[in-house]
């Protein structure tokens, strides 16, 4: 990391950046800027169209097959020439139009991302592209932000971090501003926050460290993008293919020039120069003959059916031969937290009073059905159900919003789940806010396990609704809610719970 931002006092970092609590000044940051260049990764030197079309012809059978054509055209059979031709240039423009498309596909993804931040600059809040961030910045995270670059945390208020994309830990991170000890993992560091992890609660401030290529991120892309590309096993075998014809063509051609100058000259006891010219071409054309033409067009064209089937079902792939790569493969190796899956929860079962209620629908759509034995029930006339609906939504720091078609949790996925099921009863978030307005809470940490908050509804009654371990909430009741009537709870009940659980 450098230097080891993590295990010093706030203050010794402000000052090694030469910043301030204040956040930098406009004009500072502009020369910032211009020392440190803007905040992200080194792109890979675009792709010209040219050079797409040109790899097209990189192909061994291709190689062939155009020198095929000049021979062809060297002895006169100019309809073979181009014929071969037609179907080289055919198959070339085949894979570029796919490849092209693939490149303008993956261009568009990425002018559809223009994330912002904001940051404090001669001591007021203000919203940036997340590009112009430097060294120095003071940060302010809110739950659902994206981190566009490392920094050390300042000041936290419950804040916590999914580092996944980072560490691959699908557990958020509570953060906190103390200082940590000098040599420890990337994982352990609580003061620090990195790009390309989200807020997924609470809030902060963070002072920037390392922008661009020089965050933990960068590094990584840095090594990645040093390794080299090994060819694919189509290309290996179509290489391999390509030269075995080479060899049994030139093989051909000089065997059977030679059995003909040897058969010439011992059957007339002379060679003339129109007789060798003679046998030279017609070598040629018999190692012309032997090249299968249609080839480089029929896998051109497979793996061009292949990639379409696949753009279809929204996957781009950028290397037309990657697609016979795909085929042949039985197991994918990958670290999938956050890359491989959406981030959603869904609860699918509830244990009330004795019986499991199963949760149709998945992901956060607020949309889906409670059934008993296979049966529909309204969830809203079981009470000891309703309550536990509330109270999963209230003790929840959660929120359900919409943007154009999708649903989506502002902060951690798991209380995003509840909040999803409680709105699928037809509970409302913020309807219950404003029924059992919060007086206090006591958030969820380690040591307690489990988030505590209180309310107070309209009849002046209060509530206080527990959130945690099973083990840890069970050992704070005394009563339980069964058939409308609330009861002492026996320790039988929380073991059959404990149990179920």
């Amino acid at each position: 990391m450098g230097e080891y931002w993590h295990s010093m006092e706030i203050k010794e970092v402000i000052e090694k950046l030469n910043s301030s609590i204040n956040g930098l000044t406009e004009e500072e940051a502009k020369k910032r800027l211009i020392q440190y260049g803007f905040n992200e990764l080194e792109k890979p030197k675009k792709v010209s169209p040219l050079k797409i079309f040109a790899e097209q012809f990189t192909n061994i059978l291709i190689i062939i097959l155009l020198a095929a054509t000049v021979l062809s055209f060297l002895v006169g059979e100019v309809i073979d020439a181009l014929t071969i031709l037609i179907i080289v240039v055919a198959a070339a423009i085949l894979g570029f139009t796919q490849e092209y498309k693939a490149e303008k596909a993956i261009e568009a993804l990425k002018k559809m991302l223009s994330p912002v931040a904001t940051v404090i600059r001669d001591s007021e809040e203000k919203k940036i592209p997340a590009k112009e961030i430097v060294p120095g910045d003071i940060l302010v995270l809110e739950a659902g932000d994206k981190i566009p670059a490392d920094g050390r945390i300042i000041e936290a208020f419950h804040l916590q971090v999914n580092e996944a994309p980072l560490t691959g830990e699908s557990v958020p991170v509570v953060k906190q501003a103390t200082i940590m000890p000098k040599d420890i993992s990337i994982s352990d560091m609580k003061n620090m926050v990195f790009a390309g992890t989200t807020v997924t609660d609470g809030r902060g401030k963070v002072i920037v460290v390392a922008t661009g290529s020089n965050t933990e991120f960068g590094k990584i892309a840095k090594e990645v993008a040093a390794i080299e590309k090994e060819k694919t096993p189509l290309e290996k075998r179509m290489e391999e293919v390509g030269k075995l014809l080479s060899k049994l063509m030139l093989s051909a051609c000089f065997i059977v020039i030679g059995v003909g100058i040897i058969e010439e000259f011992f059957t007339y006891k002379m060679l003339s120069f129109n007789f060798l010219i003679e046998m030279i071409l017609f070598g040629v054309a018999l190692a012309v003959a032997a090249v299968p033409e249609a080839l480089p067009a029929i896998v051109t064209g497979t793996l061009a059916i292949g990639m379409r089937e696949m753009a279809k079902r929204n996957a781009i792939v950028r290397k037309m031969a990657a697609v016979e790569t795909l085929g042949c493969t039985s197991v994918i190796c990958a670290d999938k937290t956050g890359t491989l899956t959406k981030g959603e929860m869904t609860v699918k079962k509830i244990y009330v009073n004795g019986e499991i209620i199963d949760v149709t629908g998945v992901g956060f759509e607020p949309k889906g059905e409670f059934m008993v034995k296979g049966e529909k029930i309204n969830p809203l006339n079981n009470q000891a159900l309703t309550m536990l609906l509330k109270a999963a939504s209230l003790c929840n720091e959660a929120k359900l919003s919409k943007s154009e078609n999708e649903w989506k949790i502002l902060g951690d996925p798991t209380e995003g789940a509840l909040i999803v099921a409680a709105v699928k009863a037809g509970l409302s978030q913020e309807e219950l806010k404003k029924a059992y307005p919060r007086i206090s809470e006591i958030p969820f940490s380690s040591e307690r396990k489990r988030m505590t908050t209180i309310h107070k509804a309209d009849n002046g009654r209060i509530f206080v609704f527990m959130k945690g371990a099973p083990e840890i909430v069970l050992e704070h009741c005394s009563k339980i809610l069964k058939k409308d009537k609330i009861e002492p709870i026996s320790e039988i009940e929380k073991n059959m719970i404990l149990k179920v659980n």
